[in-house]
Order: structure tokens, then sequence, then C-alpha cells
């Protein structure tokens, strides 16, 4: 069974959906039914839309967060568990070497759908009882402060209605010394590069989308949430003001995603 949080309350302002803006509590149920919609497709969709490449991205991220024996992680917006599980077979490989506590992971959507498609891997059941699925609001965490040692969210935080209020949770919810990894779509190094990624992401993304999940209009929300989201400066100096330490960014496939790594404090 997977266990329901509530969220939180529309504050009254616009925000943006894809190239619309739109109120808050309407962003957050359209996000719910775009999910909803492809969740069943939606791992076989990343494969086709990167050529994999997806995965790599992934095992940067992990390889960089440096999964301990003993830890929990919160994957936030965690969807079907790829960087939960991942973190989990990591650590255990650390643990096999040396020894100490196994490690443990939740993974947080607010969409159920995701997380009865995640329940459902055969990779997931290796971890059935040290890893928990908790569907509910990224805005609003149900769990008391200082509980995690590390928090990701993997091409996830551009569907977040209000990003301030998610990065502060995040902030609130990681023990000191925590860490945060955040993996998103993001901008070409090169205007060049983006002019050929834009004309691929618009025109085919959408179609291909249509064909394997019968959805087009998600995948043109997806492609369009991509182009309002903030560059990698920008997005960084949000997390800083959010009270994070040390942030980073390492740009992957020529910006097509970044990594923004930082330390609570």
């Amino acid at each position: 069974m997977v266990a329901r949080m509530t969220g939180i309350d529309d504050s009254g302002e616009r925000v943006s959906f894809g190239f619309e803006d739109v109120a808050p509590e309407e962003k957050t149920a359209r996000v719910g039914g775009v999910f909803r919609s492809v969740a069943s497709r939606y791992d076989l969709m990343n494969d086709l839309m990167s050529a994999g490449i997806h995965r790599v991205w992934k095992h940067d991220t992990l390889s960089k967060l440096n999964p301990q024996p003993g830890e929990w992680l919160l994957d936030v917006a965690g969807g079907t568990g790829d960087l939960a599980i991942g973190f989990l077979k990591r650590a255990d490989k650390v643990r096999r070497r040396r020894g100490g506590e196994p490690a443990r992971a939740v993974v947080f959507d607010i969409n159920d759908a995701m997380l009865v498609a995640g329940k459902a891997r055969s990779d997931a059941n290796a971890f059935a009882e040290r890893l928990g699925w908790v569907c509910g609001n990224g805005e609003a965490l149900p769990f008391p402060d200082r509980s995690f040692d590390a928090l990701t969210i993997g091409l996830g935080i551009r569907n977040v209605t209000h990003r301030a209020a998610a990065l502060a949770e995040f902030r609130r919810v990681l023990k000191p010394a925590g860490r945060l990894a955040i993996l998103e779509f993001s901008h070409m190094t090169l205007p060049a590069l983006q002019a050929a990624y834009d004309r691929y992401s618009f025109n085919v993304i959408p179609r291909l989308g249509g064909l394997v999940t019968g959805d087009s209009a998600s995948y043109q929300y997806l492609v369009e949430s991509i182009r309002r989201f903030p560059d990698q400066g920008a997005f960084a100096e949000e997390i800083r003001a959010a009270g994070f330490s040390r942030v980073s960014v390492t740009n992957f496939s020529g910006g097509i995603a970044a990594l923004h790594f930082g330390w609570a404090v």
C-alpha cells in the first residue's frame, strides 16, 4: 500500500505550467495528470528520449552523492525509484567491504501511479524492508527536522509549484552536513547546440510520447517546462538562498541536464 500525505494550500499567485501561466493549484493538479497518464511507460520513454543517457546522468549523480552504510536517503519526486534503488545498491557494496548498518531510503512522489509502477519493479523487491514509498507534496514534507543524510530529486524540481518552499523543506529535513543532489534538464552551454536541441525537442519528443504512451500533450508540457526552468547559474542561486553551502553545478551532455549539488548547514 502506498502511503498518502496531503499537499499545501494555494497562495493565489500565477505559476508556470509549460508555456502557460496558471493558478498554483491548477499546476499541481495538471502535473499530477501528466505523470499519472504516462506512469506505466515512464522509464521506457526516458530511455527513448535520451537514448539511455539518463542512466549515465543518474550513475554520475550517485557517484557524487557517495552513498554509505547506515545512511537514510529521501528521494523526492522519486517516481519509479531509480535513484533510491541505486543508492541502496551502492551503499550495500561499501557495506560488504567494511561493514556497518544497512542503508535505507524513502521514495516520495506526489503521484501515486508513479509509486505503484516503482513498487512493481523487480529490483525493488530486493529492498522491500529498507525502501519506503510515500505519496505527498514536496513543498510540505511529512518528516521530522534533520531526518535524512542525503536527499535527491531527479528530473522533478521543474514540476514543483513553489521551488523556494520545496528547497526550504529539503534543508529542514536534512541533517547538518547532509547532501542535496538535484538532477534536472537544463540549458545547453553553446547557443548553436541549444537551437538544434530545441528542434529535436519540439518536433520529436511529443510525437514519440504520443506513439509510446498515447499522450503527446504530456510530452509537449515536458519540453515547455524545461524551457521555462532557470538556467544553471540562476538555479544555483536559488539553492544558496535556501541556505545550502558549497553549491556546485556539473553539466551533463553539454547542458541537456545538470547536477546541482549542495550541503545543508
